[in-house]
């Protein structure tokens, strides 16, 4: 791989204007990519899919209440930094975009889409950006990709984002795999990354960021993203469940939990805070069951629970106690 890099330096400094002038870090991430801004949630985001190991860490790039960058091709990763910089200071990202290529010595190699968090869109694809390779611009979207089977990748992915329903970033993923359906990146696939982030910033760096999914090296990097986007979603509910308990809203812990336990089905620490969050809210019999199932699946469930009730997590008395912990008796061990 070291020795690749080398030969490609050495190619993009083959004449003597290149020679002259400094050249800014180069990495050969070929791929396609989609940023784009709900208009509905204000949400922004990116997502990309490459034949190349850990895209996720040079292509995707976005701030809360500022926007979104995808920097790809012959990537130079400071068109992320930079684009964000700039919009952040009210910069019109065709603007930012024409500033940051102006500053480069090889903006024919980079392919680049910025959007603001008004919705404003900006891409560029340079001339020698390896075919096929393109952009299209849509309203408070750009989709871009390089080196592709089939040049209608861009289109498909337009029409798959234009076409699906519900948040930002399943639209985002939806995007990537109608560019997988329609051929994609012509080596292959290795890796695929998405981030979204809020409508505004509130200052909290750990709430600034919504998604932050990546796929370093899978088989099925599009797939494998998709299945962790459900667990998040799931985990959301998870979150939302544990906030609930920390407010008092019993009702809403117990909604919380269960829309995880439905969304995560067969994870059982989704069904245990259900389990947890049924029986503090008195609905003792409703829970019984799905302790015995628990308990069952593994003993470490068992004297997990007393544990929430000493540090005031289970609510109950110590006869409800007994019957959740003997709703089956232990199992024996096998020796």
């Amino acid at each position: 791989m070291k020795r690749l890099l080398i030969m490609l330096t050495i190619l993009l400094l083959s004449t003597s204007a290149l020679a002259e002038t400094r050249v800014s870090p180069i990495r050969p991430v070929s791929t396609y990519s989609i940023v784009a801004r709900d208009a509905e949630t204000g949400e922004m985001g990116v997502a990309v899919q490459s034949h190349w190991f850990s895209v996720g860490s040079l292509v995707t790039w976005a701030e809360a209440g500022v926007g979104a960058v995808a920097t790809q091709s012959m990537v130079d990763p400071s068109y992320g930094s930079q684009g964000l910089e700039l919009m952040a200071l009210g910069t019109r990202p065709a603007v930012a975009l024409d500033e940051l290529l102006a500053a480069d010595a090889h903006p024919d190699i980079r392919q680049v889409a910025m959007i603001n968090s008004t919705g404003e869109v900006a891409a560029h694809t340079g001339g020698r950006c390896i075919a096929n390779a393109g952009h299209r611009v849509g309203q408070g979207y750009s989709v871009q990709a390089n080196l592709m089977g089939p040049s209608t990748v861009p289109e498909a992915m337009a029409e798959a984002f234009e076409n699906t329903k519900g948040p930002l970033a399943e639209r985002l993923v939806a995007a990537l795999a109608a560019a997988e359906a329609e051929g994609g990146d012509i080596r292959g696939r290795q890796s695929a990354a998405i981030l979204v982030v809020p409508a505004e910033a509130t200052g909290e760096k750990w709430n600034d960021v919504l998604i932050d999914l990546r796929v370093e090296d899978h088989p099925e990097p599009v797939v494998e993203l998709t299945r962790l986007l459900e667990l998040h979603r799931g985990y959301e509910m998870m979150n939302a469940g544990d906030l609930a308990v920390e407010e008092g809203n019993l009702r809403g812990a117990d909604y919380f939990y269960g829309e995880a336990e439905r969304i995560l089905a067969g994870n059982l620490e989704a069904r245990y805070w259900h389990a947890v969050a049924l029986v503090n809210a008195g609905k003792v019999d409703e829970a019984l069951p799905i302790f015995a199932k628990l308990f069952y699946a593994g003993e470490n469930w068992r004297e997990l629970t007393p544990r929430l009730m000493t540090a005031g997590f289970l609510e109950v008395d110590l006869a409800t106690l007994e019957r959740i912990m003997t709703v089956i008796p232990p199992q024996k061990q096998v020796k």
